[in-house]
């Protein structure tokens, strides 16, 4: 399993995180994904062999929020 963070531009409501961790949470491989608010972060661990952190950050991204920052 890997960890990768996600600094997410400044999220603007609380309804951000449900649609950001169930996309992700729905992915195959993903184990968990949490996003905190205040901090516009998320993290997710996943199985490489399954999915691939650029995949993570491309969901992020089509749901229409930037990603700022990566950290494997």
């Amino acid at each position: 399993m890997t960890t990768v963070k996600f600094q997410l531009e400044t999220l603007s409501c609380p309804s951000c995180i449900k649609k950001i961790e169930t996309a992700l949470n729905k992915q195959a491989g993903v184990k968990e994904a949490n996003v905190l608010f205040h901090s516009s972060k998320v993290k997710a661990t996943f199985d490489e062999a399954i999915t691939t952190a650029e995949q993570l950050e491309e969901t992020i991204t089509k749901l229409g929020y930037l990603v700022l920052k990566t950290k494997v």
